[in-house]
């Protein structure tokens, strides 16, 4: 039967090139000379640091436009609060979301159930994999959830004949 996994993964190089770059623009950067401002990727966080609140937007807008350069979508990043450090220094850690909760697991699965389409849908893990007799009708789930699931940049992968 065909199948296809809906599932929510970052393309991980991407994201550290996109922080890489960064690093060295804030490096270069007039306005960060003598800052505490920086940037670092550690496993699936991205802690950025600074001296306020305004220099972290900064540093957080130079990243946001360096993941699209690269194309990787900006709702992967979930931000965390600012938290003091020593002295009068700040840092924020963004979480790099990758896998499907459980309640938007359960939110496709149900999409996909009322939306009287002859496919199935069972969540594995983090992905949830759709099966259906036909491609079009696949073809067809894939749209919808596209269309219906917009707060979280859920990709298709896996896709079998």
């Amino acid at each position: 039967m065909p199948s296809f996994d809906t599932v929510c993964e970052p393309n991980m190089v991407e994201v550290r090139n996109a922080v890489d770059n960064t690093a060295k623009e804030i490096a270069t950067r007039f306005d960060f000379k003598g800052t505490a401002a920086g940037i670092e990727l550690a496993d699936k966080e991205v802690t950025l640091f600074g001296d306020a609140d305004f220099q972290l937007n900064q540093v957080f807008d130079i990243l946001v436009a360096k993941m699209v350069k690269r194309g990787v979508d900006v709702r992967f990043l979930d931000k965390g609060d600012v938290q003091k450090m020593g002295g009068d220094k700040v840092k924020q850690v963004l979480k790099v979301r990758t896998g499907i909760e459980s309640d938007l697991a359960k939110k496709i699965q149900k999409l996909v159930k009322d939306s009287k389409l002859k496919v199935q849908a069972q969540i594995q893990g983090d992905a949830v994999r759709i099966q259906g007799a036909k491609r079009d009708e696949l073809q067809s789930a894939i749209a919808l959830i596209r269309k219906e699931v917009t707060d979280v940049p859920l990709t298709f992968n896996n896709f079998r004949d």
